[in-house]
């Protein structure tokens, strides 16, 4: 079975992330009908309508693919690709009318991460990547026909020197993971809580050392992992193994990826 090349999945994924924006749009900063799912996480209209439409788009383009989202579950298929949607990455703050939350679109082929792209809509700002083709940034204070910049991550190091983000409290303590939390603030020079999707691109594109995520589901690493890569940095579990399925998710600048290391393992 034929399959289109990667370079038009990833020019799919990005104008599919902007139609997931339109929708989004119009609820942000507005009643977007919230409800809390079994797990005790946000849910809105916005969420569902993106996904929807989002599976409506590959459904229509590449009917063979499987789907998995965090809204609607997974669609098999039968192609050996796989697309990956969070529809929003930081439901919490879109409730709360921050700006900080993201299109999520990642694509597995045989199982492995191959194309990302990160969309967020607010700042109107995107960093997407392929493998193989490079990761590349429409930065949100860009002109309206500015090409893409080439995406690279920062050359900082050690630690001490760098700018460590770190994702919600909660989720360290709910995974049992408060010890490196602290070992982690410590080792940092300077430390943020810019967590969720916003956080491991502020890493991709330099402007930050090191994003750290103690509990993550696959949608939410999908397409973080070429884009970290193909940024010439690392996108891994917490053992340092380069998967979505891990569990849980570390990117850094590659300079400090074995320090980290040590630091989360204590």
């Amino acid at each position: 079975m034929t399959t289109a090349p990667l370079a038009d999945c990833l020019d799919f994924a990005l104008q599919a992330a902007r139609r997931a924006g339109e929708i989004i749009m119009p609820y942000y900063q507005g009643d977007a009908g919230v409800e809390t799912k079994g797990d005790g996480s946000p849910v809105t209209l916005a969420d569902r309508g993106a996904e929807r439409e989002l599976r409506r788009l590959i459904r229509e383009r590449f009917p063979d693919d499987g789907v998995l989202g965090e809204e609607y579950g997974e669609q098999p298929g039968r192609s050996g690709r796989r697309w990956i949607l969070d529809p929003i990455d930081g439901t919490k703050a879109f409730v709360r009318g921050v700006p900080l939350f993201g299109v999520l679109i990642g694509l597995e082929q045989d199982d492995e991460a191959v194309a990302g792209v990160v969309f967020m809509p607010a700042l109107d700002e995107f960093v997407y990547a392929a493998r193989g083709l490079g990761c590349w940034w429409l930065p949100s204070a860009r002109k309206a026909d500015a090409p893409p910049r080439r995406a690279r991550v920062s050359s900082l190091g050690p630690l001490a020197e760098g700018l460590v983000l770190l994702n919600s409290f909660e989720y360290f303590v709910k995974g049992k993971r408060v010890e490196a939390h602290d070992r982690l603030l410590r080792a940092a020079r300077q430390q943020r809580g810019w967590g969720d999707c916003y956080g491991h691109i502020l890493v991709a594109t330099g402007r930050a050392e090191v994003c750290v995520d103690p509990l993550m589901n696959p949608w939410d690493g999908a397409p973080l992992l070429p884009i970290l890569q193909e940024a010439g940095g690392t996108f891994t579990d917490w053992q340092g193994n380069a998967t979505i399925h891990g569990g849980d998710g570390i990117s850094t600048n590659g300079q400090v990826f074995d320090e980290v290391m040590r630091v989360v393992r204590g």
